[in-house]
């Protein structure tokens, strides 16, 4: 399940909030600017309705929806909504991209230190962890962003032990090397 954080401008998507809008419900069909069905609303919790419009789930400030004869609406299309949501995507994509090179250096999710990127090979990532040559890990790609603060994996350190331990693991009923 891909949730996108939108950078859009509250004004593209501001409608006429109601203060109660009763229309914003997990289940009901929201539709855009000249009636058309823009999505579903998948889950509404903590101020936050996600829209899933069936290319992305998008999570949005209920006071973000207004109130429409057929239910909760947006003012923007379906096509716009996945547009904004495509051009986030590739933009964040492309950030990464050029900040994942040789020598740099990358956190984990919880801000911990990772390591130092020593091979991009297509969607493979090798981090030496801690700068250590004999400590490597691969991990893909699309497990990392670049952020303000630097390279950051989408996982932390305890999460990528725990997957080593995993797969180094043998597996039940393995009896190689009987």
């Amino acid at each position: 399940m891909k949730f996108a954080k939108l950078a859009v401008a509250a004004v593209a998507l501001a409608a006429t909030p109601a203060l109660a809008n009763e229309q914003v419900v997990a289940g009901a069909t929201v539709y855009g600017p000249q009636g058309g069905e823009v999505g579903t609303i998948v889950a509404v919790e903590n101020g936050q309705a996600v829209l899933d419009t069936g290319k992305h789930k998008v999570p949005l400030a209920v006071n973000m929806y207004g109130e429409g004869e057929t239910g909760p609406t947006i003012t923007v299309t379906k096509a716009q909504i996945d547009g904004m949501v495509d051009a986030q995507l590739a933009e964040a994509a492309a950030k990464r991209d050029a900040a994942l090179t040789v020598g740099a250096e990358a956190m984990a999710a919880d801000h911990a230190p990772l390591g130092t990127v020593v091979e991009v090979d297509g969607d493979n990532v090798v981090i030496a962890r801690g700068g250590d040559e004999a400590n490597k890990v691969t991990l893909l790609r699309s497990h990392f962003d670049a952020t303000d603060h630097g390279l950051m994996a989408r996982l932390t350190n305890a999460q990528i032990d725990a997957a080593m331990s995993q797969a180094a693991a043998p597996a039940e009923g393995d009896t190689t090397g009987e």
